[in-house]
């Protein structure tokens, strides 16, 4: 899958090259970054946002879940003089670090870090083999667990929500069969037996594991939720005239946030067959486009950015409304917390 603030290609002069920040331009642009003003980097991964937001001279507080991406950030710290925080926490508490004026501006890259990928022990990508783990905090509930212990019916749903996978029920019949002889310990036993049921065919253009990983790590770290909860801190957080931008990499993560927005734009919903819904006070106008995607230019440079949108709002004097989640239609899958080891 795609990452959060950081990249890797390949240059054949000067090697791997990391941290490539998606949509970096437009993000700017959208977030108006000035001096005098506080940004919240939800997510810091290597920290191309946050760099470019510090070189327009605001102040920035960085979250990240990931320790490691704490620990890679201090040298970025102690070189801004004080302009730059940086907390290990889930962006879904991003209220709990705002000041009490509010924010100016939050920015949200929603996705697996390029460094998480490209760490065999963190058990992200099938391209490597290492633990099945998938863990963006390095703590709680691993894929291993999930696959290990969740009920056939819970991976059917995983699989197919989450992954989008097209043969949910033959897989998971396959690892509870494989799980009862011996237990799924690392990326390649996991993708091995999805290579051996659901053989590539000539026409893939993915692997055939590729779903299946994107689901179990979208399940272990509650990414659904997590954005969700996001957005509706970033509401209450941001000052009048704070700006919300957020890239998306994958249509579950882009839908939720298509509904927030429409929700907060305070356009009455309905049909011509119900009652007239009154309009509710807008609590963000659109910033340009609905929607942005990466130039071919971009897409043809950094791959990454192919499937890369952006979204971004305007926050109004409104009051913030209460956090209904029911807008985001998210499916009741299966306790993590019941898997655990």
């Amino acid at each position: 899958m795609v990452a959060n603030s950081g990249g890797r290609s390949s240059d054949a002069d000067s090697g791997p090259q990391r941290h490539i920040p998606v949509l970096l331009r437009e993000v700017i642009a959208a977030l108006e970054p000035a001096s005098g003003k506080i940004i919240l980097d939800g997510t810091f991964g290597a920290g191309g946002y946050t760099q470019a937001i510090l070189d327009q001279g605001a102040n920035v507080i960085a979250l990240d879940r990931d320790p490691t991406a704490i620990a890679g950030g201090q040298a970025m710290v102690a070189v801004n003089g004080g302009r730059l925080n940086l907390i290990q926490s889930q962006f879904s508490d991003l209220a709990r670090h705002a000041p009490e004026g509010g924010l100016d501006g939050v920015v949200l890259d929603i996705g697996v870090s390029s460094m998480q990928i490209d760490e065999a022990e963190r058990g992200f990508s099938f391209q490597k083999n290492g633990p099945l783990d998938m863990r963006m905090s390095a703590s709680g509930v691993s894929a291993a667990d999930v696959v290990n212990r969740a009920k056939v019916g819970d991976l059917i749903r995983i699989f197919g929500f989450l992954g989008e996978e097209k043969q949910p029920g033959r897989i998971a019949r396959a690892i509870e069969k494989r799980r009862a002889d011996e237990p799924f310990r690392t990326t390649r036993d996991l993708a091995g037996l999805i290579e051996i049921v659901t053989p590539r065919k000539a026409k893939d253009k993915i692997h055939p594991a590729t779903r299946v990983f994107q689901a179990l790590r979208v399940f272990v770290n509650d990414e659904l939720g997590e954005l969700a909860q996001a957005l509706f801190a970033a509401e209450r957080s941001l000052k009048p005239g704070g700006r919300l931008v957020v890239v998306t990499f994958h249509s579950l993560e882009d839908r939720i946030v298509k509904k927030f927005f429409s929700d907060r734009s305070g356009k009455a919903a309905g049909s011509r067959h119900l009652p007239m819904v009154e309009d509710k006070p807008a609590i963000f106008d659109n910033i340009g486009k609905p929607m942005i995607a990466a130039s071919d230019a971009e897409a043809e440079l950094n791959p990454r950015a192919r499937s890369a949108k952006l979204r971004a709002g305007l926050r109004t004097t409104a009051p913030a409304r209460a956090a209904d989640f029911s807008i985001f239609e998210l499916p009741d899958l299966a306790s993590l917390e019941k898997m655990g080891g």
